[in-house]
């Protein structure tokens, strides 16, 4: 018999999903607004990229700051700091009257930013029973796609009307839902319960590889988060391109093949959270790696408009789907006094990573062709694979140590 999901917990996903949901509601805004943005201001192309690269540099230093001061002040807390930061520069943004300032406004919200992931899937695994904690995980990691497809709506029917100023102020509104639902929860008991000896347990990120197991483990996952971020952003970011240079897709037939690849993700992460919880960590990874190795493959051949549609949604289905498991995965992997810093550190290095996928991807295909770039994507998964088998155990319901 499974066990019930208090309420406690209910509100720990709310908080946790929409606070995710900000994160993917952002950063895609932003890229819509860049050009709006650049018109005003005077920007030229590589201070307008900055913009975003300030973001993503602030978000991976605050998923270390912020991981490692929830491993030591609690869950709640600092993510209800992080929250305020983000809302209070997002806010702030649309007051820029110039590069430098917005470039500081951008950087030091993504320092929110980058605490919403591993504090949430954090406080989520430590709330929800062992039973679902896979699901729970994935309904945090369906946060980003509702954020990411809200946006993706409302800013072609907002943008011309309030302009990208008008934008930030909106941005601000999921930060401020996301800030009272948090203020009605509480630390975890599994947190509670360890707070007291937490100075004793060590520095967390010495934690990470305190011995060869769990070095072992932090390896593995850092390739894990990696190929999965790479994949991500080689697929999102590139592939609409490469749909309009071959086969001379406009906005509109790229954007809905966006929406249909973003619909078949967030059905592959809740699916995975499914599985997870039934048949284990290790076969469900190993099973969408597979499926990613060979959509990818599969989807390189595809010409016709509707074979590129449904692909698309397969292939988004297992190249993302994945997401939905690694705050349970983690969380299992590492104590309380690190769980936090775990997620956050893991799985920025990831992102860091594989914020060069649509880069190498586009220089591969540039010089060596289409199907070479996408076979080497595939061969990324097979690395993939090799890592889950070798460095990652399988510790499915286990009891939060």
């Amino acid at each position: 018999m499974e066990e019930d999901v208090t309420p406690e917990a209910r509100k720990a996903l709310w908080g946790s999903a929409v606070g995710y949901a900000m994160d993917g509601f952002d950063l895609l805004i932003l890229g819509f607004m860049l050009r709006a943005i650049s018109a005003e201001l005077e920007f030229g192309q590589a201070e307008a990229a900055s913009l975003v690269t300030g973001t993503l540099v602030g978000a991976v230093l605050g998923g270390l700051i912020f991981g490692l001061l929830s491993d030591r002040l609690g869950r709640v807390r600092v993510l209800t700091w992080t929250i305020v930061l983000f809302a209070v520069f997002t806010g702030l943004c649309a007051l820029a009257q110039g590069y430098w300032d917005l470039l500081a406004y951008r950087t030091i919200a993504g320092l929110g930013l980058g605490g919403e992931f591993g504090i949430g899937m954090a406080l989520v695994a430590e709330t929800w029973p062992a039973s679902k904690r896979a699901r729970a995980s994935s309904y945090v990691g369906l946060g980003w796609q509702a954020g990411v497809l809200l946006a993706a709506v409302l800013t072609p029917l907002l943008l011309p009307v309030i302009g990208w100023r008008g934008m930030f102020a909106i941005g601000v509104l999921p930060a401020v839902v996301a800030f009272f639902i948090r203020r009605t929860l509480h630390e975890p008991e599994i947190f509670e319960k360890r707070s007291a000896a937490a100075v004793k347990e060590g520095f967390p990120l010495r934690l990470l590889v305190r011995d060869a197991e769990t070095t072992r483990i932090s390896l593995g996952l850092v390739i894990l988060c990696s190929v999965q971020n790479f994949g991500y952003y080689g697929v999102m970011i590139w592939l609409p391109n490469y749909l309009n240079s071959r086969f001379g897709y406009g906005l509109t037939q790229s954007a809905v093949w966006t929406a249909v690849t973003i619909l078949g993700m967030a059905v592959g992460i809740y699916a995975f959270g499914q599985i997870a919880d039934r048949v284990g960590r290790r076969p469900a990874f190993l099973g969408y790696m597979i499926g990613a190795a060979v959509m990818v493959v599969v989807y390189s051949m595809l010409t016709g408009p509707t074979a590129l549609l449904i692909g698309g949604a397969v292939m988004g289905f297992f190249v993302n789907g994945m997401l939905g498991g690694y705050g349970a995965l983690i969380s299992e992997l590492y104590p309380t006094a690190v769980r936090a810093t775990a997620q956050n550190v893991l799985f920025n290095i990831g992102r860091a990573v594989g914020g060069f996928g649509p880069v190498v991807v586009a220089a591969v295909a540039a010089t060596q062709g289409f199907e070479t770039a996408i076979a080497a994507l595939a061969a990324l998964y097979v690395l993939d694979m090799l890592a889950l088998w070798l460095l990652i155990p399988e510790r499915r319901g286990a009891e939060l140590a």
